[in-house]
C-alpha cells in the first residue's frame, strides 16, 4: 500500500494548496511566517486541518480551490462566500453544493483555540 504522500491525488491537492497560498501571499502582501509572532502555529494548524480532511476525502480539493479563487483572487480576500445567512453568496444557487466549508470551519476553530 502506498503512502498518502506518494498518491498522485495528494500531490495534486498539495500543489493546488501551495498555488493558493502563493496567490494569497501576492494578493495580501503576506509571507510564509507572517504570523510567526502573533500565532506561531498558524501555518501548521491550517496545513494539518487541510491534510486531515484531504486524507478522509481527497475530493475536497476542488471545493477548496473554488473557494480560494472565489474570495482571494483579484484584489485580496473578502471571504464573502464564507459568510452565513440568507441572501449571501454562500446560499446563492451556484454555491449551495460547494464542498469544503467544514475544512475552513475546522481550521478556524483550531486557530481560535490556539491564538484567541
Amino acid at each position: 500500500m502506498k503512502g498518502a504522500y506518494t498518491n498522485p491525488r495528494f500531490s495534486l491537492a498539495m500543489t493546488v494548496m501551495l498555488a493558493m497560498a502563493a496567490a494569497l501571499v501576492q494578493a495580501q502582501g503576506t509571507r510564509v511566517g507572517f504570523y510567526a509572532r502573533t500565532c506561531p502555529r498558524a501555518e501548521s494548524i491550517v496545513r494539518s486541518a487541510v491534510q486531515s480532511h484531504f486524507r478522509s476525502n481527497p475530493n475536497i480539493a476542488p471545493g477548496l480551490l473554488r473557494m480560494h479563487f472565489h474570495d482571494c483572487f483579484v484584489q485580496g480576500c473578502d471571504a464573502s462566500i464564507l459568510i452565513d445567512g440568507p441572501n449571501t453568496e454562500k446560499t446563492a444557487p451556484p454555491n449551495r453544493l460547494l464542498r469544503g466549508y467544514e475544512v475552513i470551519d475546522d481550521a478556524k476553530t483550531q486557530l481560535e483555540a490556539a491564538c484567541p
